[in-house]
Protein backbone atom coordinates (compact mmCIF):
# COMPACT_ATOMS: atom_id res chain seq x y z
CA UNK A 1 0.00 0.00 0.00
CA UNK A 2 1.36 3.40 -0.90
CA UNK A 3 1.71 5.58 2.18
CA UNK A 4 0.77 8.96 0.59
CA UNK A 5 -2.58 7.55 -0.57
CA UNK A 6 -3.31 6.20 2.89
CA UNK A 7 -2.31 9.50 4.52
CA UNK A 8 -4.50 11.55 2.19
CA UNK A 9 -7.47 9.25 2.74
CA UNK A 10 -6.83 9.35 6.50
CA UNK A 11 -6.94 13.17 6.45
CA UNK A 12 -10.08 13.21 4.30
CA UNK A 13 -11.81 10.79 6.66
CA UNK A 14 -10.74 12.93 9.61
CA UNK A 15 -12.38 15.96 7.96
CA UNK A 16 -15.48 13.85 7.29
CA UNK A 17 -15.57 12.91 10.99
CA UNK A 18 -15.37 16.60 11.93
CA UNK A 19 -18.25 17.41 9.59
CA UNK A 20 -20.25 14.50 10.96
CA UNK A 21 -19.76 15.68 14.55
CA UNK A 22 -20.41 19.31 13.67
CA UNK A 23 -23.48 19.11 11.47
CA UNK A 24 -25.13 15.71 11.92
CA UNK A 25 -26.18 15.08 15.48
CA UNK A 26 -28.61 12.20 15.07
CA UNK A 27 -29.71 11.77 18.64
CA UNK A 28 -28.72 12.46 22.18
CA UNK A 29 -28.18 8.72 22.55
CA UNK A 30 -26.04 8.07 19.46
CA UNK A 31 -22.53 9.26 18.77
CA UNK A 32 -21.07 8.10 15.45
CA UNK A 33 -17.30 7.86 15.31
CA UNK A 34 -15.05 5.94 12.97
CA UNK A 35 -11.83 7.40 14.35
CA UNK A 36 -10.95 4.25 16.36
CA UNK A 37 -10.89 2.04 13.29
CA UNK A 38 -8.81 4.63 11.46
CA UNK A 39 -6.21 4.25 14.20
CA UNK A 40 -6.56 0.47 14.05
CA UNK A 41 -5.84 0.51 10.28
CA UNK A 42 -2.54 2.36 10.57
CA UNK A 43 0.06 0.12 8.88
CA UNK A 44 1.56 -2.53 11.15
CA UNK A 45 5.15 -1.39 10.61
CA UNK A 46 4.31 1.80 12.50
CA UNK A 47 4.76 1.16 16.18
CA UNK A 48 2.61 1.89 19.18
CA UNK A 49 4.27 5.22 19.95
CA UNK A 50 3.66 6.46 16.40
CA UNK A 51 0.01 5.40 16.51
CA UNK A 52 -0.44 7.08 19.92
CA UNK A 53 1.00 10.33 18.56
CA UNK A 54 -1.26 10.12 15.50
CA UNK A 55 -4.25 9.41 17.76
CA UNK A 56 -3.45 12.38 20.00
CA UNK A 57 -2.98 14.81 17.10
CA UNK A 58 -6.05 13.48 15.30
CA UNK A 59 -8.14 13.83 18.45
CA UNK A 60 -6.98 17.39 19.06
CA UNK A 61 -7.65 18.32 15.43
CA UNK A 62 -11.15 16.84 15.53
CA UNK A 63 -11.96 18.61 18.79
CA UNK A 64 -10.49 21.90 17.61
CA UNK A 65 -12.28 21.86 14.27
CA UNK A 66 -15.46 20.23 15.54
CA UNK A 67 -17.77 21.02 18.41
CA UNK A 68 -16.09 18.82 20.99
CA UNK A 69 -14.41 19.82 24.20
CA UNK A 70 -10.70 20.19 23.47
CA UNK A 71 -8.86 17.02 24.48
CA UNK A 72 -11.88 14.76 24.95
CA UNK A 73 -11.41 12.89 21.69
CA UNK A 74 -7.66 12.64 22.31
CA UNK A 75 -8.12 11.17 25.76
CA UNK A 76 -10.45 8.57 24.24
CA UNK A 77 -8.44 7.81 21.10
CA UNK A 78 -5.02 7.30 22.72
CA UNK A 79 -6.13 4.14 24.61
CA UNK A 80 -7.29 2.69 21.28
CA UNK A 81 -3.82 3.34 19.86
CA UNK A 82 -2.26 1.80 22.96
CA UNK A 83 -4.39 -1.35 22.57
CA UNK A 84 -4.09 -1.47 18.76
CA UNK A 85 -1.45 -4.21 18.51
CA UNK A 86 -3.18 -6.16 21.28
CA UNK A 87 -6.48 -6.06 19.40
CA UNK A 88 -4.74 -7.14 16.21
CA UNK A 89 -2.97 -9.98 18.05
CA UNK A 90 -6.19 -11.07 19.77
CA UNK A 91 -8.46 -10.96 16.71
CA UNK A 92 -6.19 -11.67 13.75
CA UNK A 93 -3.48 -13.73 15.41
CA UNK A 94 0.24 -13.40 16.05
CA UNK A 95 1.22 -14.28 12.48
CA UNK A 96 -0.16 -10.97 11.17
CA UNK A 97 2.29 -9.13 13.42
CA UNK A 98 5.17 -11.47 12.61
CA UNK A 99 4.65 -11.11 8.87
CA UNK A 100 4.05 -7.37 9.24
CA UNK A 101 1.06 -7.55 6.92
CA UNK A 102 -1.67 -4.97 7.24
CA UNK A 103 -5.14 -5.98 8.33
CA UNK A 104 -7.92 -6.03 5.76
CA UNK A 105 -11.32 -7.56 5.24
CA UNK A 106 -10.10 -9.46 2.19
CA UNK A 107 -7.26 -11.19 4.05
CA UNK A 108 -8.83 -11.80 7.45
CA UNK A 109 -12.56 -11.95 6.65
CA UNK A 110 -15.69 -10.08 7.62
CA UNK A 111 -16.25 -11.58 11.12
CA UNK A 112 -12.73 -10.77 12.29
CA UNK A 113 -12.86 -7.25 10.87
CA UNK A 114 -16.22 -6.65 12.56
CA UNK A 115 -14.83 -7.93 15.87
CA UNK A 116 -11.77 -5.68 15.61
CA UNK A 117 -14.02 -2.70 14.80
CA UNK A 118 -16.26 -3.59 17.74
CA UNK A 119 -13.35 -3.77 20.18
CA UNK A 120 -11.74 -0.51 19.05
CA UNK A 121 -15.07 1.36 19.03
CA UNK A 122 -15.96 -0.05 22.45
CA UNK A 123 -12.76 1.23 24.02
CA UNK A 124 -13.14 4.66 22.42
CA UNK A 125 -16.83 5.18 23.20
CA UNK A 126 -16.59 3.85 26.75
CA UNK A 127 -13.80 6.28 27.62
CA UNK A 128 -15.41 9.14 25.66
CA UNK A 129 -18.87 8.87 27.25
CA UNK A 130 -17.56 8.36 30.78
CA UNK A 131 -15.09 11.24 30.48
CA UNK A 132 -17.75 13.48 28.92
CA UNK A 133 -20.31 12.66 31.61
CA UNK A 134 -17.82 13.04 34.47
CA UNK A 135 -20.36 11.63 36.93
CA UNK A 136 -23.05 14.18 36.09
CA UNK A 137 -25.38 11.98 34.00
CA UNK A 138 -27.37 9.06 35.35
CA UNK A 139 -26.08 5.54 34.77
CA UNK A 140 -28.95 4.47 32.50
CA UNK A 141 -28.39 7.42 30.16
CA UNK A 142 -24.68 6.63 29.88
CA UNK A 143 -25.39 2.91 29.37
CA UNK A 144 -27.90 3.55 26.58
CA UNK A 145 -25.59 6.04 24.89
CA UNK A 146 -22.63 3.64 25.10
CA UNK A 147 -24.57 0.67 23.71
CA UNK A 148 -26.29 2.57 20.88
CA UNK A 149 -23.08 4.37 19.92
CA UNK A 150 -21.05 1.17 19.88
CA UNK A 151 -23.61 -0.52 17.64
CA UNK A 152 -23.84 2.30 15.10
CA UNK A 153 -20.13 3.18 15.15
CA UNK A 154 -19.08 -0.46 14.65
CA UNK A 155 -21.22 -0.77 11.53
CA UNK A 156 -19.95 2.53 10.08
CA UNK A 157 -16.37 1.69 11.09
CA UNK A 158 -16.48 -1.62 9.24
CA UNK A 159 -17.05 0.19 5.95
CA UNK A 160 -14.41 2.82 6.74
CA UNK A 161 -11.90 0.05 7.52
CA UNK A 162 -12.75 -1.61 4.22
CA UNK A 163 -12.10 1.68 2.45
CA UNK A 164 -8.80 2.27 4.27
CA UNK A 165 -7.43 -1.25 3.83
CA UNK A 166 -8.25 -1.99 0.19
CA UNK A 167 -4.85 -2.45 -1.42
CA UNK A 168 -6.27 -2.39 -4.94
CA UNK A 169 -7.23 1.26 -4.53
CA UNK A 170 -3.61 2.27 -3.85
CA UNK A 171 -1.88 0.48 -6.75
Amino acid sequence: MKKPGFTILFLLLMILQVLLMQFFTFSRFVMVSFLPVMILCIPIEKGTIFSMIVAFVTGLAVDFLGDGMLGLTSISLVPVALCRLGIIRLVFGQEVLVRRENVSRRKQGIPKMLLASLLSCSIFILVYVLADAAGTRPFWLNAVKILCSILVSTIVSFFVADLLTSEEKWR
